[in-house]
């Protein structure tokens, strides 16, 4: 499908092999690419510029970004960095959102509004900095072997964007000719989007400049790809049309926030969400299903999607965090063991700004808020699971992924065990997900080390083994 190489400056000549350290090389932002084996142990970080510091700016996250690689990080998914419209901007969500213009006057300048309701595609917010603070921050990710993608938002548009005025037409309108904002294509029905205008992909024109301010920031600030919101909402034959013209200027990494295998199909997004993995996930910890449900997924993901699709796993991102509840509020006790079911599983880890610091509240959405900054469980636990992730080519989750083989035990519906493997190395996963003590038997034969302790595990197919409640074991040959 998807092949992504490395530039080498000097030779101008391609390698699969090792990922060359843009350190060593004088490489301008958009000379420097990924090759597609960084892929396959990447981790994703999603940063929230605003809420990341106290600063909330592109020059206090950039200082941070060495950091980055003990967590095992590849990838940095950057939310919207564009200007916000002030017109409706939001003040509050939810069924009964409010606008900032309806809060008191003395509140009003506290809102800041959402991310997503974007005024210029080719402009920076000035509330996280200036455009050479960014281009900075893409340098020295570049310079710690980090692709850098942008949180892109091309279903709709704030109602300050130039577009409105200049071209109503590129929206859509109801039978009065009025700009609605967007609408839910299973209802029919508009989703409460209301700081937001529809953009209308039935206007070529529209279609044009939309691909023409992506390529903007591929040419001239060296971005490496894209995040594309609500990607399935957009028509899949504009994608067809404009993620080939990207991948002309560059090699570039996609990732939909979708989950619709046809956009991972003809060489277009490299990577979907795992949304039903997530929900399944959320399910299990909460007693309301047991491992046959996960065993379920993993069969349904194997059959929609091809072997070298790539899936986001995560136990958090954005929305989860500010709708949804913590991941404490939703994985509770199981909290641990499905954040590391996120790393040996088939696909790419994500994480969220503040989860690498055990994040314990759900961010504010239109207003500043903060992440705590204190290294602790969370940390260590993120910064092994990323070694493991990164070293371990059992763990391969890109385009030439390592296999994924479900182990028996004797209590199939409380213990998920399964093994990956490639090469002759294996990484094999076992968890008790159910909150009662269990000793059952498990169809594994060998001596092994269980990673996250060290210690030196022997299983014998006909040996019993205890387990506590969410207990689990990540065991290497």
């Amino acid at each position: 499908m998807k092949k992504l190489v490395v530039l080498a400056v000097f030779a101008l000549s391609f390698t699969n092999s090792t990922l060359l350290q843009a350190q060593n090389f004088n490489v301008s932002p958009v000379e420097y690419t990924l090759d597609s084996s960084s892929l396959e142990n990447a981790v994703i970080y999603e940063v929230n510029i605003r809420q990341y510091s106290p600063e909330g700016s592109f020059k206090a996250f950039t200082k941070d970004i060495p950091k980055l690689k003990q967590l095992g990080v590849k990838v940095i998914w950057m939310m919207p960095i564009f200007p916000i419209s002030q017109t409706k901007r939001k003040a509050t969500g939810g069924d009964n959102s409010k606008f900032a213009s309806e809060m008191p006057a003395k509140e009003q300048h506290k809102y800041l509004g959402s991310y997503y309701a974007v005024s210029d595609f080719k402009k920076v917010n000035p509330e996280f900095g200036t455009l050479e603070e960014f281009r900075n921050l893409v340098k020295t990710a570049h310079e710690n072997g980090m692709y850098v993608i942008l949180d892109w938002v091309p279903n709709h548009t704030g109602w300050d964007h130039v577009w409105i005025k200049q071209h109503p037409e590129y929206y859509t309108q109801n039978e009065k000719g009025e700009i609605i904002d967007p609408i839910n294509p299973e209802t029919g029905k508009t989703w409460g989007w209301t700081d937001v205008a529809d953009l209308n992909y039935d206007n070529q024109n529209l279609r044009k400049e939309m691909t023409g301010d992506m390529k903007y920031w591929l040419q001239k600030e060296g971005v490496d790809g894209f995040r594309c919101d609500v990607a399935g909402n957009v028509p899949l034959d504009f994608w067809q049309q404009a993620i080939p013209e990207l991948r002309k200027e560059k090699n570039i990494f996609m990732l939909a926030e979708a989950w619709e295998p046809e956009l991972l199909k003809d060489n277009l997004f490299d990577m979907a969400y795992a949304w039903d993995g997530h929900h399944t996930s959320n399910k299990i910890a909460q007693g309301k299903e047991n491992v046959a449900a996960w065993d379920k997924y993993m069969i349904e993901r194997n059959n929609k999607y091809e072997v070298n699709d790539i899936l986001m796993n995560f136990v958090d991102n954005h929305d989860e965090n500010s709708w949804n509840g913590t991941i404490q509020s939703r994985l509770g006790a199981a909290e641990e063991a499905m954040t590391a079911l996120t790393y040996v599983m088939p696909g790419m880890p994500l994480i969220y700004s503040g989860n690498e610091y055990g994040l314990k509240h759900s961010l504010k959405f239109f207003e500043k808020d903060l992440i705590p900054k204190t290294k602790g469980k969370d940390w260590e636990l993120r910064v092994k699971l990323g070694e493991l992730k990164n070293e371990n080519i059992a763990l391969h989750g890109g385009k030439n992924p390592a296999s994924y083989n479900r182990i028996s035990t004797k209590d199939d519906t409380k213990i998920l065990a399964f093994e990956r493997e490639k090469d002759g190395k294996k990484v094999i996963y076992i968890a008790n997900l159910s909150n009662e003590t269990i000793e059952t038997k498990i169809q594994l034969q060998g001596d092994f080390t269980d990673y996250m302790s060290g210690n030196k595990i022997q299983f014998r197919s006909d040996a019993p083994i205890g387990l506590k409640a969410w207990q689990y074991l990540i065991l290497t040959n």
